[in-house]
């Protein structure tokens, strides 16, 4: 692709794997250390469903590296160009590990067999899907359709959100005190809105381990990682910090008053004196919750 290259779907995906790759360089140590805590000794194989940039996909294949040769690594995704670069990243992370991609989406009954048909294997010692399920229409058929790719004795784990992101102080000295909060409640209505208004959509009232048993998985256990990275920030925190802050602007204007609209646009502005990228005051922290549920022998 180009310097400017658009796709059909008018997404600028250079620009947009750029940011991708950011974020999971960012998260990287923190990820290392869920996949360490996933992989067994014995694992030779696995699924990762939502390509990413590949940074999860390069971290997975460095883990099935060292647990032995003849391992091998499936990737699905819907969006062409994000395989391209997920593969690559995974097979120049790990030689000796098989890396496969997989054009095929979730949320449709034919993926186990776009997956064969792709001449990968149609099960793994693990299948991993980060923030892909709540996604899906139906979440619970979702788990279900990704329990029915786990080997027997295999594990499925699923990473969702834990607890909202927070990088700003309480009072950042423009609009009203508290503006994170509100940012914070706004987005969670947004995703309600998201979920309510998806086509065939259906509401998943339990919690994540228990439809992991609903979906024919045992012994559902879930833990939580702790992305924690104090003020000052260096570079890359601060990135993170505004991709959070852009990502809150969504939609803001449908549910915030016009002053905290005002306020998030002014920390948003780089050529502004209020702007977020130059004050050492912000910080990241996130919890997100790995759901984990093991097929039957």
């Amino acid at each position: 692709m180009g310097a400017h290259s658009h796709s059909h779907d008018n997404i600028d995906w250079d620009a947009h794997l750029q940011r991708l790759r950011a974020a999971d360089d960012f998260i990287a140590p923190d990820i290392t250390e869920v996949v360490a805590k996933l992989l067994r000794p014995e694992d030779r194989s696995a699924i990762e469903i939502g390509a990413g940039a590949g940074g999860t996909a390069a971290i997975l294949a460095k883990g099935l590296a060292r647990n032995g040769d003849e391992s091998q690594l499936t990737i699905v995704d819907t969006a062409e160009q994000l395989l391209a670069a997920a593969g690559e990243r995974a097979s120049d992370a790990a030689e000796g590990v098989t890396v496969r991609t997989v054009r095929a989406d979730a949320a449709a009954d034919t993926l186990a067999e776009e997956i064969t048909g792709a001449g990968a294997p149609p099960q793994a010692d693990l299948v991993y899907a980060a923030f892909v399920v709540h996604h899906l229409p139906d979440q619970l058929a979702g788990l279900r359709r990704l329990a029915g790719l786990v080997k027997p004795g295999g594990r499925l784990a699923v990473v969702e959100f834990g607890l909202q992101t927070r990088v700003l102080p309480a009072d950042i000295g423009i609009g009203g005190p508290g503006l994170e909060a509100r940012l914070i409640s706004a987005s969670e209505q947004w995703f309600q809105q998201m979920r309510t208004e998806m086509d065939d959509s259906v509401r998943l009232p339990m919690g994540w381990p228990k439809a992991m048993g609903e979906a024919g998985l045992v012994e559902a256990t879930s833990f939580s990682y702790l992305i924690d990275r104090p003020a000052p920030l260096d570079e890359s925190g601060r990135a993170a910090a505004l991709r959070q802050l852009s990502m809150l602007r969504r939609d803001a204007e449908e549910r915030l008053a016009a002053e905290d609209v005002a306020a998030l646009d002014q920390l948003l502005d780089p050529d502004g004196e209020h702007y977020a990228g130059n004050r050492d005051d912000l910080y990241y922290l996130s919890a997100n919750t790995v759901h984990v549920g093991t097929k039957p022998a």
